[in-house]
C-alpha cells in the first residue's frame, strides 16, 4: 500500500480542516466516527488521485461499516445483559472444566490399570524365560544323567562279565590244582 501512496513533487500533501467535514450530530457514535475520519484525513495520503481510487474508497467504506456495526453492538448491549452473558459463559466454562477434570481422572485411573496389567505381563514374560531356561538346564542335567546311567549300565555289564570270567578262572584254577596234586602223588 505504501507503493500506491508515494509522495511526488506534483501532488503536495493536502490537509482538510474541520470546517470541510459535515456538521456535528448529537449521537456519540457519529462523533467518534467523525473524529476518526478527521484523524485519517489529517494523516491522509500523499497522492489525492490514489486516495480517490475505487479500491481505497471501498475498503474505507467496509472498515467504516464494520466499525459502525461493532459500535452499535457495544452500545446496544446493557451492562446487566453483558454481565449475565459473562456469568453464563463463566458458569459454562466451569462446568466444562469439571467435566474435563473428571474425564482426566478417569483416564489417569485407566492408565494406572493398564500400567499394572503391563507390569504383570512383563513379570510373566520374565518368569517364562526363567522357566524355559530352567527347563533347558533340567533337560541338560537329565541328558547328562542318562548318559551316566548308560555308562554305568555298560560298566555293570562289563563287571558281571568280569565276575563270571573271574569265577570261571577260579574254577579252572581249582581243577588244575587238583590235577597237579593227583599227578604229584
Amino acid at each position: 500500500m505504501s507503493s500506491l501512496h508515494t509522495r511526488s513533487k506534483e501532488f503536495p500533501r493536502s490537509r482538510k480542516s474541520a470546517s470541510d467535514s459535515p456538521p456535528a450530530s448529537p449521537s456519540p457514535t457519529a462523533k467518534t466516527l467523525r473524529h476518526e475520519r478527521l484523524s485519517r484525513l489529517e494523516s491522509g495520503s500523499g497522492n489525492p488521485a490514489a486516495s480517490d481510487s475505487y479500491g481505497d474508497r471501498a475498503s474505507a467504506r467496509a472498515r467504516r461499516e464494520a466499525r459502525e456495526a461493532r459500535l452499535a453492538t457495544l452500545t446496544g448491549r446493557g451492562e446487566e445483559s453483558s454481565g449475565r452473558d459473562y456469568k453464563k459463559l463463566y458458569e459454562n466454562a466451569l462446568t466444562e472444566n469439571q467435566k474435563l477434570k473428571t474425564k482426566l481422572q478417569e483416564a489417569q485411573l485407566e492408565l494406572a490399570d493398564v500400567k499394572a496389567k503391563l507390569e504383570k505381563m512383563a513379570q510373566k514374560q520374565e518368569k517364562t524365560p526363567d522357566r524355559s531356561s530352567m527347563l533347558e538346564t533340567e533337560k541338560r542335567e537329565r541328558r547328562a544323567l542318562e548318559r551316566k546311567m548308560s555308562e554305568m549300565e555298560e560298566e555293570m555289564k562289563v563287571l558281571t562279565e568280569l565276575k563270571s570270567d573271574n569265577q570261571r578262572l577260579k574254577d579252572e584254577n581249582g581243577a588244575l590244582i587238583r590235577v597237579i596234586s593227583k599227578l604229584s602223588k
